[in-house]
C-alpha cells in the first residue's frame, strides 16, 4: 500500500470557482476525438470506396481505443503530475488526428483512429482530479459540471462531423479537431493547477490494483454494470441511426444526422440537475430513473422505423431520451466509485470508464450488425434488452442505499506535502489536518 500524508488547501478563488467550466468545456472538446467519426462513416464508405459495414469499424475501434487508453494510461493520472500528462496526450492526440485526416486508404486511417482513441482520454482524468478538489457534499455537483462538457462533446460531435464532412468532405472534421486539440493543449497547460501524485507504485502495480478494485469493489462493479448496459444501447443506436438516416428509408445526408445530434445535446443541460439529485436521494435511485428512461427510449425509437415526418420526430425524441438517461446514469455512477478511496481516483475511474467503453465499442459493433441483417426495429429491441439487465444488479445490491459520496475527502501524496497550490479546493485548510 502507498505511503501517503494529508495536504493543505487553500480557500478557494475566483479563479477556482471557475476552473470546473473551463474543464468541462476541455472535456467536451476532447471526448468529441472519438465520437465524430459515427456522423461520417457513410462518407468515408462512399470517398474511398469500402463497405458501411467497414468504414463503420472507424467508429468501433476509435472507442475501442479509447478503452484501451483509459485502461493504459488514466492509472497514470495518481502516479504522474497531472498538467503535464495532460498536456502530451493533446498533443499526441492532435498528431494522430492530423494523419487521420491525410490518410489515403482505410488501413492507415483504421491505425490513425485507433491512435486517437487511446490518447483522447483528458477527460477521465481531469474528472477525477475535479472530484478530488472539491468536498463530498457538493461532488456531485461538480461531476455533473465536467459530466455536462463531456456528454455535450460526445453529442455535439455527431453535428460537428455531419455538417461539416457534408459540404467539405470527411477528412475535413479531421484536420479541423487536430487544431483545436492542438490549441486545448496550450490553454490547458497554462491554466490548470499543478498537483502532487497521489502514490508512488510502479506502473505495473497501478494496473494490477486497477483490476483487483475491479473484482473486489462491490460498488464499482455496481457501477460498471449499470453504465455498460445503457452506454452499449446508446452507442447502438447512434452508430445505427447514421445508417438509417442515410439509407433508403429516409435517403437523407450525414448533416441530418448532425441535426439529430443537436437536439440530442440538450441533454447537457441536466447534467447539473442530476447531481444534485445524486447528492439528495442517491446513486441507486438515479441510476434505476435512468433504465426507465432507456427503456421507453428503446419504445420511442421503434417508431423510427416507420420513416417520415413522424419517424424523425419519433428519432429526435428517442435519441434525447437515451442521451439523457446515459448522461445523469454517468453522473450517478461516478459518484459512486469517487467515494471510495481517495488515494485511488484515477485507478477506480480507470476500471470503471475502460468497462463502459468495452460496452459501447461492442453496442457499436452490434449496432451496425443488427442493423445490417434486421433492420431498425432489431437495433431497438437490442437497446431495450441491454438497458433493462441491470435491474437485477439492482435488485440484488443493496436497494434503496443512498450511494452518493458522504466520506470526507483528503488530498493524498507520496512525499511530505506542501501546500497545494489547486484553486478548485474548496475546503477549509484546517480541514486537512485533523
Amino acid at each position: 500500500m502507498s505511503r501517503s500524508t494529508p495536504a493543505a488547501s487553500p480557500a478557494p478563488t475566483a479563479r477556482g470557482r471557475r476552473l470546473p467550466l473551463v474543464m468541462a468545456l476541455a472535456c467536451g472538446v476532447t471526448v468529441a476525438n472519438a465520437y465524430f467519426p459515427q456522423a461520417i462513416t457513410p462518407l468515408i464508405a462512399r470517398s474511398l470506396e469500402v463497405s458501411d459495414g467497414t468504414a463503420a469499424t472507424l467508429a468501433t475501434l476509435t472507442q475501442l481505443g479509447y478503452a484501451v487508453g483509459i485502461f493504459l494510461l488514466v492509472p497514470l493520472g495518481d502516479r504522474l503530475p497531472r498538467r503535464p500528462l495532460i498536456t502530451v496526450l493533446l498533443v499526441v492526440t492532435s498528431l494522430a488526428l492530423l494523419i487521420a485526416g491525410l490518410a489515403p486508404g482505410t488501413g492507415l486511417l483504421l491505425a490513425a483512429g485507433t491512435l486517437v482513441g487511446l490518447a483522447t482520454v483528458v477527460p477521465q482524468i481531469l474528472l477525477p482530479m475535479a472530484a478530488g478538489l472539491v468536498e463530498p457534499e457538493r461532488r456531485g455537483r461538480v461531476i455533473g459540471t465536467l459530466q455536462a462538457g463531456l456528454i455535450g462533446g460526445i453529442l455535439l460531435a455527431r453535428a460537428f462531423g455531419g455538417v461539416l464532412g457534408e459540404h467539405l468532405g470527411w477528412r475535413a472534421p479531421y484536420l479541423v479537431a487536430a487544431v483545436l486539440t492542438a490549441l486545448l493543449a496550450v490553454v490547458l497547460c497554462a491554466i490548470l493547477p499543478t498537483t502532487v501524485p497521489a502514490v508512488r507504485d510502479g506502473y505495473p502495480e497501478l494496473l494490477a490494483d486497477t483490476l483487483r478494485m475491479l473484482h473486489r469493489e462491490k460498488e464499482l462493479h455496481r457501477s460498471v454494470v449499470f453504465q455498460i448496459t445503457l452506454f452499449g444501447g446508446f452507442s447502438a443506436a447512434w452508430t445505427a441511426v447514421a445508417l438509417l438516416i442515410t439509407g433508403p428509408r429516409y435517403d437523407m445526408g450525414t448533416q441530418a444526422v448532425g441535426v439529430l445530434a443537436l437536439v440530442g445535446a440538450g441533454a447537457m443541460f441536466l447534467a447539473p440537475a442530476a447531481g444534485n439529485w445524486v447528492d439528495r436521494y442517491g446513486s441507486d435511485r438515479v441510476n434505476l430513473w435512468c433504465v426507465a428512461g432507456g427503456l421507453a427510449a428503446a419504445g420511442v425509437l421503434a417508431v423510427g422505423a416507420l420513416g417520415g415526418t413522424a419517424g424523425l420526430v419519433a428519432l429526435a425524441a428517442g435519441l434525447l431520451l437515451i442521451d439523457v438517461a446515459v448522461q445523469c446514469g454517468q453522473v450517478a455512477n461516478q459518484a459512486r466509485i469517487f467515494a471510495l478511496r481517495p488515494e485511488a481516483h484515477s485507478r477506480l475511474n480507470t476500471g470503471y470508464m475502460t468497462c463502459s467503453f468495452l460496452g459501447a465499442s461492442a453496442g457499436s459493433w452490434l449496432g451496425v450488425r443488427a442493423y445490417t441483417h434486421f433492420g431498425w426495429w432489431a437495433v431497438c429491441a437490442l437497446i431495450a434488452l441491454t438497458v433493462a439487465s441491470p435491474i437485477a444488479t439492482y435488485l440484488v445490491g443493496g436497494r434503496g442505499r443512498r450511494t452518493a459520496g458522504t466520506a470526507p475527502e483528503i488530498a493524498i501524496t507520496s512525499e511530505p506535502a506542501e501546500p497545494s497550490s489547486n484553486p478548485l479546493s474548496l475546503r477549509h485548510p484546517s480541514e486537512d489536518t485533523r
